[in-house]
């Protein structure tokens, strides 16, 4: 087995310049199921893809309500998404009891980003093996960031984490100038079709291994009023799976054209 050997611990530089622990850490991110979040100018979403480890088990949890304004999707270990998420409800909570408001998405994101990079410096820690997606409304509007465990974080008007979310990514590249004047309804079709990028040739999206987070206006298809974050599970999603365009059949090469003198030898 390769070793190297600068990846004893965290606090060790590569002659590189690396931590490889912390790249070790990026790594499990990328092992996780993929997540996607886009946003537009009045909503920010999540889609998620859900893993289910056999025929008896239930779906994996993707999505977690950290307020009324925020939540996150996870690609990576859930334990550690269990702890942080545990962490930014304290923040929030202790935001609304001393200041009597919504704590600001960015500050939020800032706090666990601080907590992560703790472990990244100091012996005897290991980073943490999550990323987020944390989307929020606040009162300069809906947001998307993303959370690694190196303990950077950025701002995005679209982004995917997990694994196979590379293809996800051509895919928002190529249409993010359009997702700040979408509709909910067309945002979260963006959003499955990117998520569907993910997917093994062989599997599609369900009701059952897809997960919804939106925070903003309601859409036509939720029964519930109110811009707070909510999750939407289970049947609730087949109209928004059913608003997808097919995926493009390839198409059979045609066959050549072929002419009446074809087997003709010029004579010589």
């Amino acid at each position: 087995m390769f070793r190297n050997t600068y990846d004893s611990d965290n606090t060790v530089f590569s002659p590189q310049g690396r931590l490889h622990q912390v790249e070790y850490a990026l790594e499990a991110v990328k092992q996780g199921s993929a997540a996607v979040g886009l946003r537009s100018k009045t909503h920010s979403i999540l889609l998620a893809l859900k893993r289910s480890t056999g025929e008896l088990a239930s779906y994996q949890q993707k999505m977690f309500r950290i307020d009324d304004h925020v939540g996150i999707a996870i690609a990576g270990l859930t334990s550690d998404a269990r702890v942080l998420s545990n962490f930014m409800r304290q923040q929030a909570m202790s935001s609304k009891m001393a200041f009597n408001r919504p704590i600001p998405v960015n500050r939020l994101v800032s706090a666990i980003a601080d907590k992560a990079q703790v472990n990244t410096q100091e012996y005897g820690r290991r980073p943490y093996g999550v990323g987020f997606l944390v989307i929020g409304q606040d009162q300069s509007g809906p947001h998307l960031y993303e959370f690694s465990p190196s303990g950077n974080s950025y701002e995005y008007y679209a982004m995917s984490i997990g694994a196979r979310s590379q293809s996800a990514k051509t895919y928002l590249e190529k249409h993010y100038e359009s997702f700040a004047d979408c509709s909910l309804e067309e945002l979260i079709t963006h959003g499955l079709h990117a998520l569907r990028e993910t997917l093994q040739q062989d599997k599609d999206l369900n009701v059952n291994n897809t997960s919804i987070g939106i925070v903003g206006a309601p859409s036509m298809h939720e029964k519930k009023t109110g811009v707070s974050f909510r999750i939407l599970e289970g049947e609730v999603i087949q109209p928004f799976l059913d608003t997808m365009v097919p995926k493009d059949v390839p198409a059979a090469a045609p066959a050549p054209a072929t002419t009446g003198d074809e087997d003709v030898q010029m004579a010589e």
